[in-house]
């Protein structure tokens, strides 16, 4: 009997799809704040996030399946227990988080932004000119999943997009060009739209720093859906304040939570959300987490390759 231990938070629904995967699956479910070492001792799959410290009682563990695309703290030397391997959920949040990243590129092209603030005053004033994502130039930073379902969209509404990843094979025909991380100053200047999607590792950490943002083009739009540490704030801070870009959507900071008194808070032309665009608050997305998990442990009893393995040095999903 194979042994699997749910710790994310699952519908009705979704036991009924990981419990009819086989006759030879036993599934267990017990939120992640009130696993014991007990509930991990036989168990061989875990589905969802749990604190990287509990997986030393994992003695029998061959596969972790997180709920989330991002590997923090799951990927350095001895978190996993010998022979064990780690998924995640890349594939799960591109459509959530690419409409939202749409979504807010628009409320400040448009300066909805602006006008809501003028509604909230009871204000009829007419904010000036607005631009276009047609015509635009659009980079991406981290082209994976949510990446390359961002580029898709923008390519969609008119946008030349630039993608930078690790691997520039397999270039898809809505970006019109493919880079290394090489290339990075050089692709900045001309892009009239930024977007990182970026994990946090150490390659990744204050990537976008005063030098990055003087590098970008004057009146650029700058969007963070990756992690808050690839952003340095303050740079950030002072490019919004000096008018370098015109805007700037971030669903992640550094620090995170942000505190109150953080100056971000109080910047122009800056959409600021609490790591929401991913997550359950799109039902799809808790869908596909769960049909990621059931075809992994379906490939255990069935004794197949697991899909969404994870590169414990790159911290990304292989082949991406």
């Amino acid at each position: 009997m194979h042994k699997v231990l749910v710790v994310m938070d699952v519908l009705d629904e979704h036991k009924a799809i990981l419990e009819g995967i086989s006759n030879e699956v036993e599934v267990k479910y017990v939120p992640s704040a009130k696993v014991t070492a007990g509930d991990l001792e036989e168990v061989e799959v875990i589905v969802g996030n749990l604190n990287p410290a509990l997986l030393v009682s994992c003695k029998n563990l061959k596969l972790l399946q997180l709920n989330s695309a991002g590997t923090d703290g799951f990927t350095a030397d001895g978190v996993l227990p010998k022979g064990a391997v780690l998924a995640n959920a890349t594939g799960a949040y591109g459509l959530a988080i690419s409409e939202h990243m749409i979504a807010t590129i628009l409320c400040l092209m448009k300066k909805l932004d602006l006008y809501k603030m003028n509604q909230e005053k009871s204000e009829w004033k007419d904010m000036g000119p607005v631009t276009s994502i047609y015509g635009s130039k659009t980079l991406i930073v981290g082209f994976g999943d949510i990446g390359s379902e961002f580029g898709m969209r923008m390519n969609a509404l008119g946008s030349k997009v630039t993608a930078i990843r690790k691997n520039i094979a397999n270039k898809p025909d809505y970006v019109e060009s493919l880079h290394t991380m090489e290339d990075f100053t050089a692709c900045l200047k001309d892009a009239d739209i930024v977007a990182t999607c970026l994990p946090g590792t150490s390659e990744t950490y204050k990537l976008f720093n005063k030098a990055a943002f003087d590098n970008m083009k004057d009146g650029a739009y700058f969007i963070n859906v990756g992690r808050g540490t690839a952003v340095d704030t303050e740079a950030l801070c002072d490019a919004l304040e000096s008018g370098k870009l015109a805007g700037a959507s971030v669903d992640v900071t550094d620090p995170e939570p942000l505190p109150a008194d953080n100056k971000l808070w109080k910047m122009p032309n800056v959409l600021i959300t609490p790591h929401v665009s991913g997550g359950y608050h799109l039902k799809e997305t808790h869908n596909r987490i769960i049909r990621i998990a059931a075809k992994n442990i379906s490939h255990l009893v069935k004794k197949e390759a697991f899909e969404n393995l994870v590169d414990m040095k790159s911290g990304y999903r292989k082949n991406i």
